[in-house]
């Protein structure tokens, strides 16, 4: 689910063309990573990783602006994640959560040093007021573990067996991650716009 809350903002996108990374491989990571855990998933997953990896951007020096540094981002938790199918361990884990975590608060810092009013800068204002106990946290950061806090809450009642797809809770989940990930790629598009 940390993945899936940068999904909107990758996707939304379009790679740099000397890139040479298919979206459609990006997209297929994300509904893998998604699914019902197993053999036959994590095969899918290793499959879709491999082929992502003879993409020329994994041999060439890249000097993103700030779109593509959250894509970039991205695709090394995509790969992370690929990780853990091979060593399954809690670093694993975290490095993913608190990556996702951590592009949140750059997020943050990059609103708060424009020399632009972000459009929704009143509505984000009253948020954290009324975060009274997060209030020293940006917007960005508070809603990323608003939703991340959600879904540890879920993850108890999710069937073992199922996938977050293959469940209504999951589902659920996932809707909220999406919500969040189509505010990131608003504001990351404002920044763009903007021209930080």
């Amino acid at each position: 689910m940390a993945l899936w809350r940068w999904r909107a903002p990758i996707l939304a996108f379009e790679l740099d063309a000397a890139w040479g990374v298919d979206q459609s491989v990006l997209e297929s990571l994300f509904r893998l990573a998604a699914s019902p855990p197993g053999d036959e998933s994590d095969r899918a997953y290793r499959r879709a990783i491999a082929e992502l990896c003879t993409a020329p951007l994994f041999t060439s020096e890249v000097d993103p602006d700030t779109v593509q540094l959250f894509q970039l981002e991205t695709i090394s938790n995509l790969l992370t994640f690929g990780e853990l199918l091979d060593k399954p361990g809690v670093d694993e884990v975290e490095r993913v959560v608190e990556a996702s975590a951590g592009l949140a608060n750059y997020l943050d810092g990059l609103v708060e040093g424009s020399f632009y009013s972000h459009p929704s800068e009143e509505a984000h204002r009253q948020y954290l007021a009324d975060l009274a106990d997060r209030a020293s946290e940006g917007y960005f950061t508070s809603r990323h573990f608003a939703v991340e806090t959600a879904c540890h809450g879920a993850l108890g009642v999710l069937p073992d067996s199922a996938g977050l797809l293959d469940s209504s809770t999951g589902r659920e989940l996932l809707a909220l991650c999406e919500d969040f990930g189509e505010e990131l790629a608003t504001t990351i598009q404002w920044l763009r716009m903007t021209g930080h």
